[in-house]
């Protein structure tokens, strides 16, 4: 339904997104996608790139009158830094750095300067990535689903949440308030203070991240194939993301250590026929499948593999051991992170929306939004009667 394509370099003249698939009539202007730019530009530990940079997006197709029109909506983003490279001689690039692309991209096309994986290999290609996720995020929110995220650990140090039920809108606005995008106050200061000591130590961090979509209606994805399983299509749209090495729906890696019976939500009937859990430990999918409960996804960021201390590698052009030379880099880039992270999975809800929903405007989209079955009686009927799979009168 929805499909995006991103083209350009780090330190090329510009970004180019070009999304196709979004219904007709959906208002939209620069200012919807500035906001999201400019939240990736902010955050404690970030680097000197984004000192230079000033993103801005232009919309060169698919919105008139500041409403979409159903065909392919274009977009670019200016890099500033370009006129520094421009007419630059640049030096070779031989030595890889672990944990880059520059040694798999050069075994993958054969390229013969390092700096062309480098080039695209480069997180700057996530900035069209949050421009057109919110698009996404514009489509969502006129079906009342918001998506939002925060960080939850950097390093060693984990913030701790005492609202139960979870307060996600106020940890929402919390994070947004926070340099390192943390709710817990304390928790954030402890951060500052690891990230200003992985300065000091010349070296990076990483972190965890967690995105959570409300109110999202029950019965989005599918049981009936692996590529329509909501489950992996959250996962793999979060784990393109460079330096995102792990995700879990909800606290998966806790309920792995746990019984059954610990883990599962139980079902209860509400005196209004709805059926209500009793928790959220699956965290909004069951049989990948939205359940109506929030949906949480978790991803675990690696640390920024450009370190200012020297790591060990090998001289491609003269086969001698060597050591990697520093490559502007962020310290720790966890807390920027998160609006990408927001930006993926609303992409992801908002292909599974359309598909569900169908149509090409939002005018047809509606109705069909407001009829979705809900978790009610209701909602559905059982024939209570025995029944054979008949597949023999075949066979």
């Amino acid at each position: 339904m929805l499909r995006f394509l991103t083209a350009g370099e780090s330190h090329g003249p510009a970004l180019t997104g070009i999304l196709e698939g979004m219904p007709a009539g959906l208002p939209l202007t620069p200012d919807d996608i500035n906001r999201d730019l400019a939240r990736r530009q902010q955050g404690y530990g970030a680097g000197g790139r984004m000192q230079i940079e000033r993103d801005q997006a232009r919309i060169t197709g698919g919105v008139m009158n500041g409403r979409t029109t159903g065909g392919p909506i274009a977009l670019v983003i200016e890099n500033r830094d370009w006129k520094n490279w421009a007419e630059r001689d640049i030096p070779p690039m031989n030595t890889p750095r672990p944990g880059h692309a520059d040694l798999t991209g050069a075994l993958k096309y054969g390229y013969r300067d390092l700096r062309l994986a480098l080039e695209r290999a480069s997180a700057r290609e996530t900035a069209m990535r949050v421009a057109i996720g919110a698009i996404a995020r514009r489509l969502l929110a006129e079906f009342g689903i918001t998506v939002g995220g925060y960080v939850i650990a950097i390093g060693a140090e984990t913030a701790h949440f005492t609202d139960d039920p979870p307060d996600y809108p106020a940890r929402f606005a919390a994070a947004l308030a926070s340099d390192v995008s943390c709710p817990d106050s304390e928790a954030a200061e402890r951060m500052r203070a690891a990230i200003r000591q992985a300065k000091v130590d010349k070296d990076t961090l990483g972190g965890i991240i967690e995105i959570v979509a409300l109110d999202v209606p029950p019965g989005l994805g599918s049981h009936v194939h692996y590529d329509r399983r909501l489950t992996g299509r959250l996962a793999g749209a979060v784990c393109s993301v460079p330096s995102i090495k792990g995700v879990e729906i909800g606290p998966a890696f806790e309920n792995a250590r746990r019984s059954g019976t610990q883990v599962h939500d139980r079902l209860t009937l509400d005196e209004e026929g709805r059926i209500r859990r009793a928790s959220n430990r699956s965290g909004g999918l069951e049989g990948g499948i939205t359940t109506g409960e929030p949906l949480i996804v978790r991803a675990a960021m690696k640390p920024i593999s450009t370190t200012l201390t020297p790591l060990e590698s090998v001289n491609l052009a003269t086969g001698t051991p060597a050591h990697t030379e520093y490559e502007r880099s962020d310290f720790c880039a966890t807390p920027r992170a998160v609006v990408i992270l927001e930006a993926m999975v609303a992409l992801v809800l908002a292909d599974e929306l359309l598909r569900k929903l169908g149509g090409d405007s939002l005018d047809e989209m509606r109705p069909r939004f407001a009829a979705l079955r809900q978790a009610r009686l209701d909602d559905l009927p059982m024939d209570d009667t025995p029944w054979r799979f008949g597949y023999d009168k075949w066979l």
